[in-house]
C-alpha cells in the first residue's frame, strides 16, 4: 500500500509535515495545501515558505493548486516547477463555500463543460505531472459519470476521489458506489480518499476494492497520528506511544515559535 497526507488548508503545511517526519514513518507523498495563483504568477511569500524545497528536505511533497483559471494553473505550475518539483496535484475536492463561490475546487465540477476546456489546455501546455483531488459532483453522485468520462480524456498521474458531493462537506457516509464506478470505469491510477480512522475502517475499503493500493488520509491522522503504523501492522506500548506523541507535540510547537 501508497500512503498519503491529505491537504489540509492551516494544518497540514510544512510545520506539520516536518514535525512528523521527526516523530512517525513518512507517507510516500505529502500533498501540501492549496496554492492559488497570482496575478504575477509568482509564488507569494506565504506559498513559498511552505513549498521551498529547504523547508522540506527528505520529504516527497505534491504542491496542490486551487484555481479554474488555466492560464493561473500554468503560471503557477511553472513557477513550481522552476523549483524542482515533478509533480503538481489540481484541487476538484475543496467544499468550502467561499471557494465553490467562485467556482473553485468542488464548485468547478458543476461546469463540466468548462472542466473539460480547462484540462484540454493545461495538459496542452505543460510537461509536470498532474493529479487530480476529486469529490463525485456538486449536489448529485450521478454527475460523477460524466464527470470521470472527462478526466478519462486526459493522462492524468492519478486520480485521488473522496466519494462524497460537495454539499456533504464531510457529513454523511462516504459513497462507496459512487468509488466503485470510479474502480471500474477509470483508466487512471486510483487513491481513495475518505473516513479512514482506523484499521477497521481501512480494511473495510480494502476489502471493497482490492485492486486500489492508495490511500490517502486527512482527519483520521490528525486525531491519531500514530495511525499510519496501525494501518501497516505496527504495534506500540501505551507508554511508547505517549512519549512519541509528546515528541511529535513540542516538535510542533517548536516550529511555530
Amino acid at each position: 500500500m501508497n500512503y498519503y497526507l491529505a491537504p489540509m488548508e492551516g494544518i497540514t503545511g510544512r510545520i506539520f509535515r516536518n514535525a512528523y517526519h521527526r516523530c512517525f514513518p513518512d507517507f510516500d507523498k505529502y500533498f501540501t495545501p492549496f496554492i492559488t495563483p497570482t496575478d504575477n504568477g509568482k509564488l507569494s511569500p506565504k506559498d513559498y515558505n511552505d513549498i521551498g524545497p529547504e523547508f522540506n528536505e527528505g520529504l516527497y511533497v505534491v504542491p496542490q493548486i486551487l484555481t479554474n483559471q488555466a492560464d493561473g494553473f500554468l503560471r503557477t505550475a511553472k513557477a513550481i516547477q522552476a523549483l524542482g518539483y515533478k509533480e503538481v496535484n489540481f484541487n476538484l475536492g475543496c467544499p468550502s463555500g467561499t471557494v465553490v463561490a467562485k467556482r473553485r475546487g468542488s464548485g468547478f465540477l458543476a461546469y463540466p463543460m468548462e472542466l473539460d476546456e480547462f484540462l484540454y489546455e493545461i495538459f496542452a501546455k505543460t510537461d509536470l505531472k498532474v493529479s487530480i483531488k476529486t469529490r463525485v459532483g456538486k449536489a448529485d453522485p450521478a454527475e460523477f459519470e460524466e464527470i470521470l468520462g472527462i478526466y478519462n480524456r486526459y493522462p492524468l498521474e492519478e486520480l485521488i476521489v473522496h466519494p462524497r458531493v460537495q454539499t456533504d462537506f464531510y457529513k454523511n457516509r462516504v459513497n462507496l458506489e459512487a468509488f466503485a464506478l470510479a474502480e471500474k470505469n477509470s483508466r487512471h491510477s486510483l487513491c481513495y480518499n475518505g473516513d479512514i480512522v482506523d484499521a477497521a475502517s481501512a480494511a473495510h475499503i480494502r476489502e471493497g476494492f482490492p485492486s486500489v493500493d492508495k490511500f490517502m488520509i486527512g482527519r483520521g491522522l490528525i486525531k491519531r497520528p500514530w495511525l499510519l503504523e496501525e494501518l501497516s501492522g505496527g504495534r506500540q506500548e501505551k507508554q511508547e506511544r505517549k512519549e512519541r506523541f509528546f515528541r511529535f507535540h513540542n516538535a510542533i510547537l517548536e516550529g511555530y515559535r
